[in-house]
């Protein structure tokens, strides 16, 4: 993209994948994330896709900036009162990530539960030469019961798929949902009964400091020997080292992460040695059609901004569910 001075002036972090540079050529004029520290002249907008950090240090180097954008719906990377203390809107893409978001945790739930992961590896090893009935036996979803932290878009898509598993769904949220409740059968409880009485545990909810640190030792021990916790959520809700002891040491059965704190893990972290561990690398909204509506709804909330227009899809005060 050849620069030009009369177009607007977005610092974007990236790479940005080509449906999102086919979106943004000739209507800005893009620059790298570097400009944030205020050494490139006037920066007009902010295109986040990576999660970086936009805090009010950085809001305050960047006196006319006229928009955040972010690619996908979490912005717990994002110091969101400082944005509109400044005036500055953020805009992000609610309800587009919902349902792959929702595959990805059903996904990790399955190959986690029947221990899809290990089996592919033992299956194309040599150590492979006969079937034998008694061997990696796994867990049965169908007729299991399945506790949901965080009944939001996400959340209310997971406990959808698991009506088709004739699952007994189980859910804890900021407050209850009892129209949701009505139409799809679910049961609101108590964090610690959740954490008791279910055999899957999927975490929905978003980064908030209130979440933060929510799986942790003490909660671990709550859950079942036999149970699998799943987390398509941020990965900072899961205190690692926990997990990493839990796992070890039986006191939960396995886990499937979207998401890890941090991200990506160190290569040498001892979780990725677990056999019980099914982690992938943050592909919860990763399909085609989804990461194009993601583009698609970015891009138009970035381009608002710049022309002083209302946000398509701004951010409410409150933290949305994860990308």
């Amino acid at each position: 993209m050849e620069l030009n001075r009369n177009l607007p002036r977005v610092a974007a972090d990236g790479p940005l994948d080509s449906t999102v540079m086919g979106l943004l050529s000739d209507r800005v004029e893009l620059l790298p994330w570097d400009a944030t520290d205020g050494g490139m002249g006037r920066v007009d907008g902010l295109y986040t896709y990576g999660h970086p950090t936009v805090d009010a240090a950085m809001l305050d180097r960047l006196p006319g900036l006229r928009v955040v954008s972010n690619y996908g719906v979490g912005i717990d990377h994002i110091d969101l009162g400082a944005a509109m203390d400044r005036g500055i809107p953020v805009g992000n893409t609610p309800g587009v990530l919902d349902g792959a978001t929702a595959d990805m945790g059903f996904a990790l739930l399955l190959a986690t539960a029947r221990r899809l992961v290990e089996g592919d590896r033992y299956a194309r090893s040599a150590a492979f030469t006969r079937y034998d009935p008694g061997y990696m036996l796994g867990r049965e979803v169908h007729g299991s019961t399945l506790g949901i932290v965080g009944m939001g878009r996400i959340g209310e898509k997971v406990a959808r798929r698991a009506i088709g598993f004739d699952m007994t769904v189980l859910y804890h949220n900021c407050r209850p949902r009892p129209q949701v409740e009505d139409e799809l059968g679910l049961r609101y409880v108590g964090f610690e009964e959740l954490l008791a009485a279910s055999d899957f545990v999927v975490l929905c909810v978003p980064l908030t400091d209130r979440t933060r640190g929510l799986i942790n030792a003490s909660s671990l021990k709550r859950m079942k020997a036999s149970a699998v916790l799943v987390n398509i959520a941020r990965g900072p809700v899961v205190v690692t080292d926990d997990l990493l002891d839990a796992l070890r040491s039986g006191t939960i059965a396995a886990a499937g992460l979207d998401v890890t704190d941090p991200e990506p893990l160190p290569r040498d972290h001892p979780l990725l040695g677990l056999e019980n561990v099914v982690i992938s690398p943050h592909l919860g909204s990763a399909t085609d059609r989804t990461r194009l509506r993601m583009a698609e709804g970015s891009v138009a909330n970035l381009i608002a901004g710049l022309a002083g227009k209302p946000l398509p899809c701004p951010v409410a005060a409150r933290p949305p569910e994860r990308s």
